[in-house]
């Protein structure tokens, strides 16, 4: 008979044994902190980000690869950072564009039970523990994200991401999901979400729609024109931040 019996990471334990003894959850909650204080230094200094969401397993002949690698070099065209989530599949592609072009390149990648190596093609990247952490780096330093075909992962940063959108946590900042014979189903069930009141009509506003890489672009450039901003921010030898 064959063996179904998943093996659980050890990290997974934190979550799946409930409350442990105060050291551990203190420590718990200082990896946590580490972890973030990591990528706040690592990623403070860059140039504002738009990130691509999508799936580790398209190879490099598929039509999503190739997309997402021409999101890349239309990134670095208007002066900004390509950030991913540093894997393989549609983020390597958008990274691959993104270095090809001229253009700077980053991942948020994340330790795995089968170890998801960080793709060739970034100048900097850095690596956690825990989805969350992860979600949130990118979040925080992209001024517009592009979801392109992917699994679980992808449709949990897709829709944590509207969800920032719809509570005003993160302000109109333009989401393009791409791919439309992909993401009918869910542009279906979000027509029915309508339809059944659990969310507002204005809501599926806040995305666009699209096959078109074009569109796309010009969506988000009309944002970008209008709001983009840099604040200037000091190095501070004192931190050890590095020119």
């Amino acid at each position: 008979m064959e063996n179904t019996e998943r093996i659980i990471p050890a990290k997974e334990f934190v979550y799946l044994d409930g409350p442990k003894p105060r050291i551990n959850e203190l420590w718990f909650a200082w990896d946590i902190l580490t972890q973030f204080i990591k990528g706040f230094r690592a990623l403070h200094f860059l140039d504002p980000c738009i990130t691509v969401f999508g799936s580790a397993r398209y190879q490099p002949d598929h039509p999503y690869y190739k997309a997402a690698t021409e999101f890349g070099k239309r990134i670095a065209a208007l002066g900004f950072t390509t950030m991913t989530g540093g894997g393989p599949g549609i983020m390597e592609a958008a990274n691959k564009g993104a270095m090809e072009a001229g253009g700077k390149s980053v991942g948020c990648n994340i330790k795995l039970p089968f170890e998801q190596q960080p793709n060739p093609y970034m100048h900097k990247w850095i690596t956690f523990d825990y989805f969350f952490i992860r979600k949130v780096l990118m979040v925080k330093y992209s001024y517009a994200f592009v979801i392109m075909p992917g699994g679980f992962g992808t449709m949990d940063e897709f829709f944590e991401t509207l969800t920032l959108a719809q509570t005003g946590v993160i302000n109109d900042f333009p989401i393009v999901i791409y791919g439309k014979e992909y993401f009918n189903p869910v542009m279906d069930m979000v027509d029915a979400m309508i339809v059944k009141g659990t969310i507002s009509p204005e809501d599926k506003k806040l995305m666009l729609f699209t096959d078109d890489i074009d569109e796309a672009m010009q969506y988000i450039q009309a944002y970008v024109k209008k709001n983009y901003t840099v604040k200037p921010r000091k190095r501070l030898w004192w931190l050890f931040e590095k020119v």
